[in-house]
């Protein structure tokens, strides 16, 4: 058994020890008053309204009911107080966004409305206070008496459940402060409906009922108006941060993060559309990047699916209303998703999928929102595609794809820089010349000699994978560049090399043949190595040491030979 049902198991054991018995005893000690069914019922129904209607408050919806229930308090007692404030449990419990699951959260907020309701009440009746008095000192001082004993017994609850459970616990934390002040704002309405039902009946939950909701319906839309604006500021800024990213990788995953954040979500997925697939980019899951591969899916399945098809952007604010159509990967604990597609000069592009493990985490302003910020990213995207093509024209040759010399003297400048504040213990070059590169050409026509160029750099690539840097310096000569590669390291490296090429068919067509019949075709490679800082401390001494160990050590001793650098 796990430790979440372990404890929902000792939470409804606590309830049932606590509630219902406390019910009986509470109904037998303190009987309410004579009730007229139709005063009660319009509480109730007022009371029910004005749970409907949550305000913003500190970034968490506050239900303004205890203005109701205090004077349902002052004039039925606690035993009336007590169903009443179980109905406002079950109301915010439906409407509020938790991980935790309902088996849960009720058996523990049923008791601790039950304990403050017996604590605040008890405190009321001990002090002197009387139900259904109309001494206006006595409710005012009493009535405040029941308020605070009510918000502090409510703290002191919360943080014995978080000490017993293991969470971080705070007693005067910025919530409780909120709580007494909203205690302090209502309770002079409470006082005015109690005592003016208490003279004209009915009515007078309308003459004070229907302002204090009209308020609070104002207070809503101004609340909704201001997370609005801040939530376009963040999408601006957002916007910013995208624009100044120059690889694609970095807009992806900056973008991923942000919006994950933004919208406080646990998963969030970026989905390809391509070639009628759709296929997984991204996938940020709970705050990390995961590697594991989905398999693609048909660009009409699934939710991805159905916002490619439709065009059109879609929340789903529990699993209910999307179990039935989803296809793909997602995760199986998932309630709450949002998702928009993703496009480029009228061209859907991909999907964004964003999921939360809470119900109704959306809504549906961020959807707008979320739209402005795909097509931040999707420009953003662009952009970044056109920078990575300038930079891979300005480093990279053109005929092989392999880095140039330009691109070789910066990297070569910041890892001689690394060797020299000990960062690296060495760095090795390793030169290469073709041999007899002009007689293949002359032979066999330059588009083959290219030929051989460009399959022996994928080879060369291959070789180094990421231990290295590959780059063309010139004509048939290739450098690599390993940081942290002593000089009997790269040596077997080029030894290797070496016999390796030595024994590849290079497969080429005669130019200068008229049939362009294909050929195989060996060739060698003469190598040069040299290694910092045992033959030199500055860059272009480096490569003219490894560039000398090609010709004198290597090509007049023979060539096909591999040789260092001796000073």
């Amino acid at each position: 058994m796990g430790e979440l049902s372990k404890r929902t198991m000792a939470l409804w054991a606590l309830w049932l020890l606590l509630v219902p018995p406390g019910l009986f005893l509470v109904y037998q000690t303190f009987p309410p008053p004579e009730i007229d069914p139709w005063h009660l019922t319009a509480y109730v129904l007022f009371f029910v309204i004005t749970c409907l209607m949550p305000m913003n408050i500190n970034g968490a919806s506050t239900y303004l009911v205890q203005w109701v229930t205090i004077a349902v308090f002052l004039k039925y007692g606690i035993f009336v107080e007590i169903l009443i404030s179980q109905l406002t449990m079950l109301i915010v419990l439906t409407r509020s966004r938790t991980d935790e699951p309902l088996s849960m959260r009720i058996p523990f907020n049923s008791t601790m409305f039950f304990l403050i309701s017996c604590c605040s009440g008890l405190a009321y009746l001990a002090a002197g206070g009387q139900i259904g008095s109309l001494n206006l000192v006595h409710i005012i001082f009493y009535g405040l008496l029941f308020q605070i004993v009510s918000v502090i017994a409510n703290q002191i609850i919360y943080y014995s459940y978080d000490r017993i459970t293991g969470s971080k616990a705070k007693f005067f934390s910025v919530d409780a402060m909120w709580d007494f002040a909203l205690t302090l704002l209502v309770f002079p309405y409470a006082i005015a409906l109690y005592i003016s039902e208490a003279y004209i009946g009915i009515p007078a939950l309308l003459l004070l009922g229907i302002p204090f909701l009209i308020m609070t319906a104002v207070m809503k839309m101004y609340n909704n108006s201001e997370q609005i604006t801040s939530d376009l500021k963040k999408a601006g800024e957002i916007g910013h941060q995208l624009a100044e990213r120059l690889s694609t990788d970095e807009v992806l995953d900056q973008f991923v993060i942000q919006v994950s954040e933004m919208f406080k979500s646990d998963y969030a997925y970026v989905i390809d559309y391509r070639d009628g697939n759709l296929l997984m980019l991204r996938m940020y899951e709970n705050q990390e990047f995961e590697k594991f591969s989905v398999p693609p899916v048909r660009y009409h399945k699934g939710i991805a699916g159905n916002v490619i098809v439709t065009n059109t952007p879609v929340i789903y604010r529990k699993k209910s209303e999307w179990k039935d159509i989803v296809t793909g990967y997602i995760p199986i604990d998932t309630e709450s998703i949002m998702c928009t597609p993703i496009a480029r000069n009228n061209k859907i592009e991909g999907v964004l999928l964003l999921a939360s493990r809470k119900k109704y985490a959306f809504v549906s302003h961020q959807l707008k929102i979320l739209d402005i910020l795909s097509t931040y990213f999707a420009v953003s995207l662009e952009k970044a595609g056109y920078v990575q093509k300038a930079i891979a024209k300005s480093e990279r040759c053109g005929l092989t794809k392999l880095y140039n010399y330009r691109y070789l003297d910066e990297a070569l400048e910041k890892s001689m820089g690394k060797v020299n504040t000990g960062r690296i213990k060495n760095l090795s070059l390793v030169m290469m010349d073709i041999d007899h590169f002009k007689g293949i050409n002359d032979k066999y026509g330059h588009q083959s000699g290219n030929d051989i160029l460009i399959e022996l750099a994928r080879i060369l690539e291959a070789e180094v994978g990421r231990e290295g840097i590959v780059a063309r310096y010139g004509g048939e000569e290739f450098v690599i560049m390993f940081e942290n590669y002593s000089k009997d390291l790269a040596l077997l490296f080029a030894e290797s090399l070496r016999r390796k090429i030595e024994k590849h068919k290079f497969s080429i067509q005669r130019d200068l043949d008229t049939e362009r019949s294909t050929e195989n075709v060996h060739i060698t490679l003469s190598i040069g190595v040299s290694t910092a800082p045992d033959d030199s401390d500055e860059p272009n001494a480096l490569i003219r040491n490894a560039d000398r160990a090609l010709y004198i050590g290597a090509k007049q001793a023979g060539r096909n030979k591999v040789a260092a650098y001796v000073k």
